[in-house]
């Protein structure tokens, strides 16, 4: 009888040390803070969560961005117009898709601006820079980095991408066409391949927008948004490759709408926690509440891979991530 009283006893004290653990759990919740931002770039700097989304309104409107840092992805920080159109006097309007990179203790901040439909309207991409993840950012080159459309792509969705040699490189494209780009060493302009072009195109099956690319396990995977991004079926497809510059074979969808979560889930980052094996994607999408195209929020949810190092499709959650300090 004793042995039995032991035994019930511990189950119960199971079962409460397991709901006070469950209650222990503190997660994000999605989105991961307040207002209408979307295209999310998140990094890392200096032990510190940084993203870096497009203030989601009428173009007209879009003429600042703002930044959010956070030591444990659970509590965010705003920091205000890190950058608007008064510092950078060729932006007029559209400022889109912010992608940062540290050099040498200097922040340099790439954005797309205008929204330009042909070469003969001023715009494109830009470069800004800041000694401060926070800013303020002021313009690097007084004008676009890219102003023309090269194969194709529209000069939009920039992303820079550090190989493992140390080389930066520009990738880009709106149009269902993505270029890379060599950047110089002040990210002033490019450095010509070897066989005299300065953009090849990469676009792979299925590409609109969106570039995002990191290396795992040597390997280079390359991500990318598809469909409209005003529509429910907007989403996030990949392809995997020996080189920055494929060929990229499309594998398949990683990231899309769960008609009962949130529509319109894409243009995503990837985060990469270091020191593990850790992985998060940084995504938009819209509420089902929301209708408005410019309805969007930035949210977050881990991204894991199978044994064969291919992506599992990302679930999308109201939950968010468990915290997770930096070191």
């Amino acid at each position: 009888m004793k042995r039995i009283m032991l035994i019930s006893a511990l189950l119960v004290y199971a079962t409460i040390l397991h709901a006070q653990q469950k209650k222990d759990v503190i997660k994000s919740g999605n989105p991961i803070f307040p207002g209408w931002y979307a295209d999310p770039e998140g990094i890392i700097f200096n032990n510190t969560y940084w993203i870096y989304p497009t203030y989601s309104a009428p173009y007209d409107k879009q003429v600042f961005l703002d930044a959010f840092s956070s030591p444990d992805l659970i509590q965010w920080t705003k920091h205000n117009r890190i950058m608007d159109t008064a510092a950078i006097k060729w932006a007029k309007r559209a400022v889109w898709a912010p992608a940062i990179v540290e050099k040498e203790n200097k922040y340099y901040l790439f954005f797309g601006a205008n929204d330009i439909q042909s070469d003969k309207e001023p715009g494109g991409i830009g470069v800004a820079v800041a000694d401060h993840p926070a800013g303020p950012f002021k313009d690097h080159l007084g004008k676009p980095l890219v102003d023309k459309f090269r194969n194709g792509a529209q000069p939009i969705d920039q992303f820079v991408f550090k190989d493992s040699t140390g080389q930066y490189y520009l990738i880009y494209g709106g149009w269902r066409h993505c270029n890379i780009a060599q950047l110089n060493d002040d990210f002033t302009g490019f450095i010509p391949f070897e066989d005299g072009t300065t953009f090849k195109e990469i676009t792979p099956e299925g590409y609109v927008e969106g570039p995002f690319m990191f290396i795992r396990n040597g390997k280079y995977y390359f991500m990318w948004s598809e469909g409209g991004w005003t529509g429910p079926n907007y989403s996030v497809a990949y392809a995997i490759a020996d080189s920055p510059f494929g060929p990229f074979k499309r594998i398949g969808k990683i990231l899309q709408q769960d008609p009962k979560i949130a529509t319109g889930a894409g243009h995503h980052s990837v985060i990469h926690s270091p020191g593990a094996d850790q992985w998060y994607m940084v995504y938009h999408r819209r509420p089902l509440t929301e209708t408005d195209r410019n309805a969007r929020v930035t949210c977050i949810d881990r991204m894991y891979f199978d044994g064969n190092g291919l992506i599992k499709p990302v679930i999308i959650t109201n939950d968010g991530v468990e915290k997770n300090k930096l070191k």
